[in-house]
């Protein structure tokens, strides 16, 4: 089964709306510590609603110790800094589908380490878009493409 995992996210918000996504399409999540925000229950269930409840989620305390914890999976970047369209890339159920920092992306050392990455097309002078949107985007391409293998 795919898999998201958010890389040090910035805004509690975008992490409430991830774990709606993944609660809805049955995919796990993962969270890589540190986060640019207090992880305070109240306020996550706030972000997250009744999701919390059901989705299945994971923190990492580190990049290392996320790394650790999936090396037989295959990690897949989405990024703005490919050329690689995610409408042109062949997902596998063993994907780990990574968001950078809404502020930054990943640093380079992550960006190297990760071999495949994938972006969304954009249209004239647009750059980028909310990750939680690119994310259910790409998310939704590698459901399809994998959801009978």
């Amino acid at each position: 089964m795919v898999q998201i995992a958010l890389y040090q996210p910035d805004i509690p918000q975008n992490v409430g709306a991830a774990m709606r996504l993944c609660a809805c399409t049955g995919t796990p999540l993962s969270i890589i510590e540190p986060c640019g925000f207090p992880w305070d229950l109240k306020k996550m269930q706030r972000a997250g609603m009744d999701y919390m409840d059901i989705v299945n989620l994971t923190r990492h305390d580190s990049w290392a110790a996320f790394t650790q914890s999936f090396e037989s999976k295959r990690l897949v970047l989405m990024t703005t800094k490919t050329d690689q369209s995610f409408y042109d890339f062949d997902f596998s159920p063993n994907d780990i589908l990574i968001a950078g920092q809404e502020s930054a992306g990943v640093p380079p050392d992550v960006h190297h380490y990760i071999p495949h990455h994938v972006t969304i097309p954009m249209n004239g002078a647009a750059r980028s878009m909310n990750v939680i949107n690119a994310t259910a985007m790409i998310l939704s391409e590698a459901i399809r493409q994998t959801r009978y293998k």
